[in-house]
């Protein structure tokens, strides 16, 4: 089971958006149907003969054709068509250099039939060539023709929380003590170099939430609960102050390796620990400076999305360490978050926009997010399963 405190945030699309739906309480990936669908039985009864009509001759003269693409009549106009084409079938050779797939030959085709084509067979191949792929814009301004693609992390409405309690509980677990070290050096890379929101960092969002649950207990009527409540918060704040200041020293870093040598393995859990770990530093050794949000859309700089107005929900907001993701305060909390998220119409995503009209092509890509929200994926789930088997 998967615990990175994913939520349904709707049934978020990137065209068109509308606005999310309820979330589900807990992580559940989709699973399919056990059952193969059913055909129809084929009736024991023959179809009934159709007869040729009478007038079957007058059927030619019913149908209706497609028109002919005309000739451009004009000679500026040809010259133009001529342009586009050219400009079209550059900026097709520089796409597909770059993504190494081999296009379509269409120039034989009529225009524009050939360019469609040719576009077609270029989406097709993208989205086996590449795993984040998400569209490809044919752009014609008054200068030339050129090829936009986008490639995007999908997180799939997932709430990327990092519990905190469960590493504090270890840490205090004598038999987990060295484990729970080891996984301070990869809460500290996130902390420190990926740049995971901390929940009692005032600029946070989640901070903002638990001071407006901290808000309503205090202002609501007293109840048998409202003790339990309280203590909760106060839980909550206590842990997270105690936690940061040990991932605020980066000592945890200058030791990560050195623990990850000297680890020595007692069970699953110990493996599965030294695993995350491992792919923890290999992220660190191979981007030492590259935040999660390196790659957060900026819809400012791309004149060519459509959604630039449309409402979205920040990177920020579902990426965070959190206290806990057990208990009534985060039931509250995850309330609070569906409902803000409901009024939103999409999600933002690491995204990056490639221009194929001549000029220098980045040659980023998105293999740090691919690795980072698998690593956040896999140690929510071991925090959540350390928490949950220890009760």
């Amino acid at each position: 089971m998967n615990y990175a405190t994913q939520y349904s945030i709707g049934n978020y699309q990137h065209t068109p958006a509308e606005n999310t739906t309820a979330t589900a309480p807990t992580i559940r990936r989709v699973r399919t149907m056990d059952a193969k669908s059913q055909r129809c039985r084929r009736g024991t009864e023959r179809q009934t003969e159709i007869c040729t009509d009478s007038n079957a001759s007058d059927g030619f003269l019913k149908c209706v054709f497609l028109p002919k693409l005309k000739t451009v009549q004009s000679a500026q106009a040809c010259k133009k068509t001529a342009k586009t084409e050219r400009d079209f079938y550059k900026s097709l050779s520089q796409l597909a250099e770059h993504y190494g797939i081999e296009p379509l030959q269409t120039k034989g085709y009529g225009y524009p039939y050939n360019m469609t084509l040719a576009m077609w067979d270029a989406e097709t191949k993208l989205k086996i060539n590449n795993v984040n792929w998400d569209n490809l814009r044919l752009v014609q301004n008054s200068k030339k023709t050129f090829f936009t693609s986008e490639e995007r992390y999908s997180t799939g409405t997932t709430l990327y929380y990092i519990p905190i309690a469960p590493l504090f509980q270890m840490l205090n677990d004598p038999k987990r003590k060295k484990t729970a070290q080891l996984l301070v050096s990869v809460c500290s890379y996130l902390y420190h170099i990926a740049d995971i929101p901390y929940y009692r960092q005032e600029n946070s969002y989640l901070y903002w939430l638990y001071e407006m649950m901290n808000d309503w207990v205090e202002q609501d009527d007293y109840t048998e609960e409202t003790e339990s409540y309280i203590a909760e918060i106060v839980k909550a704040e206590w842990i997270g102050e105690r936690i940061e200041q040990k991932l605020f020293n980066r000592i945890n870093l200058q030791v990560f390796e050195q623990r990850l040598n000297n680890f020595k393995t007692r069970d699953t859990f110990d493996q599965e620990c030294q695993k995350v770990a491992c792919n923890a530093f290999a992220l660190y050794a191979q981007y030492p400076h590259e935040s999660i949000f390196r790659n957060a859309p900026r819809p400012e700089e791309d004149p060519y999305n459509d959604e630039n107005d449309s409402e979205t929900v920040g990177m920020e907001k579902y990426i965070s360490f959190i206290a806990d993701t057990t208990g009534w305060l985060y039931e509250r909390l995850a309330d609070s978050i569906n409902n803000e998220f409901n009024e939103y119409g999409a999600m933002e995503e690491p995204t990056i926009c490639k221009r194929f009209d001549g000029s220098n092509i980045t040659q980023t890509n998105l293999d740090f997010e691919n690795r980072l929200f698998a690593l956040l994926d896999e140690l929510c789930t071991l925090l959540y399963d350390y928490k949950t088997t220890r009760k």
